[in-house]
């Protein structure tokens, strides 16, 4: 099975954390769809297997008329068989989500929705540069839900300069309240080129301590653990099962196909991602080609994403398949690397998987960059 991924590169508005590519011109918007349809044929034939995710993320999706989506559909399922319960998400910003623009979602192939709400404290939500309120972001999810919407998802953000633990539990109550199927919480990143990172250079904000950050963290885990919330990977919750599919692809290492500007595609064993302009992007689309580079994995870079997926997840780290596929060699290393970990009570084997255990979450990052194999 595998995905498709489509990166629609429009924002109303930035807002001042984010890195991933975007832009606010959407007078460009018809072009890019044509451009985009135009991506999908010329590809067609590096996905030879049923589609069993497709994903449009962002950028706002959102931003996207009914008729736009209608022509990438068409397109999609003229091109590739895409299976029958195939989850198909949106991301979407809360003050999109009018009651009229949920009832065409719904005439649309879309069974999961995603929304960026980030935080459910205005104040907040004013320093993100978030065109949403919290009200209108807890109405949103109440449309979606009255629309029949049965699986619908929520970013939270944590972290945030200033932000008590005070808030981060009424953030977290209020998720709760909303009787959701999945919630991904980050914690907030300092990204460079971003106007957060410009004001963090500046010294006119300071980031929160690594304390508060445990303490958020943990409170985070805990709470969504009393609520039924099954904590499947690093920052990402669900009931039910409900687990993201398209992301569960990206972790278990599965083929996905990214179509639009500055989205990225794995064929299991070369990565390759498209121009990050979207000027540039179309202009190449129109005369037939397409701006992309690409990467051969080697056998240690295909080791380290397997360690550093697996990990991330409550599945862990498949130890028969780690040595079926790279053998004594790599075996090897991981279990020497790893060993000290077990012993502190870092890591666990569990069901012939390595797996990180609630302690040794707080510090993955160390734990994973010390079972990393360099060349």
């Amino acid at each position: 099975m595998a995905g498709i991924y489509l990166h629609i590169p429009f924002c109303k508005t930035r807002c001042i954390y984010c890195d991933f590519y975007s832009g606010t011109n959407e007078l460009q918007i018809n072009d890019f769809v044509k451009a985009i349809c135009a991506e999908s044929l010329m590809r067609k034939s590096e996905i030879n297997e049923p589609i069993k995710t497709i994903y449009f993320g962002g950028g706002t999706p959102s931003r996207l008329s009914n008729r736009y989506f209608q022509q990438i559909f068409e397109t999609i399922f003229s091109l590739f068989s895409v299976e029958k319960d195939a989850e198909i998400t949106l991301e979407a910003n809360p003050d999109d989500l009018s009651e009229k623009y949920i009832q065409l979602l719904r005439e649309l192939p879309f069974n999961r929705i995603s929304i960026g709400i980030q935080s459910f404290d205005d104040d907040e939500l004013k320093f993100l540069s978030r065109r949403h309120s919290s009200q209108q972001a807890i109405d949103a999810v109440k449309r979606c839900k009255k629309a029949g919407f049965r699986n619908i998802s929520i970013d939270l953000m944590y972290g945030l300069p200033h932000q008590t633990l005070e808030v981060w539990k009424e953030n977290l109550q209020k998720a709760c309240e909303l009787n959701i199927q999945h919630i991904s919480a980050y914690h907030l990143i300092y990204e460079e080129k971003t106007k957060l990172y410009s004001l963090l250079q500046k010294g006119k904000i300071q980031p929160v301590t690594d304390e508060t950050s445990t303490e958020m963290f943990t409170t985070l885990t805990d709470t969504l653990a009393k609520n039924g919330f099954e904590h499947y990977e690093i920052s990402n919750f669900a009931k039910n099962g409900l687990y993201s599919q398209h992301n569960t692809s990206y972790w278990k290492d599965k083929k996905y196909l990214g179509l639009g500007p500055s989205a990225h595609s794995y064929d299991g064993e070369n990565r390759s991602w498209n121009t990050a302009s979207l000027n540039k992007y179309i202009e190449a689309i129109q005369s037939g080609k397409l701006l992309q580079e690409t990467e051969h994995l080697t056998t240690s870079q295909k080791y380290n994403e397997f360690i550093l997926t697996g990990l991330r997840t409550m599945w862990g780290v498949n130890l028969q398949q780690l040595k079926n596929s790279f053998g004594d060699k790599y075996y090897d290393f991981y279990a020497k690397n790893a060993q000290r970990y077990i012993d502190k009570g870092l890591l666990k084997i569990e069901n012939q998987s390595l797996k990180l255990t609630r302690e040794g979450i707080f510090i993955s990052d160390g734990i994973m960059s010390e079972l990393m194999f360099v060349d």
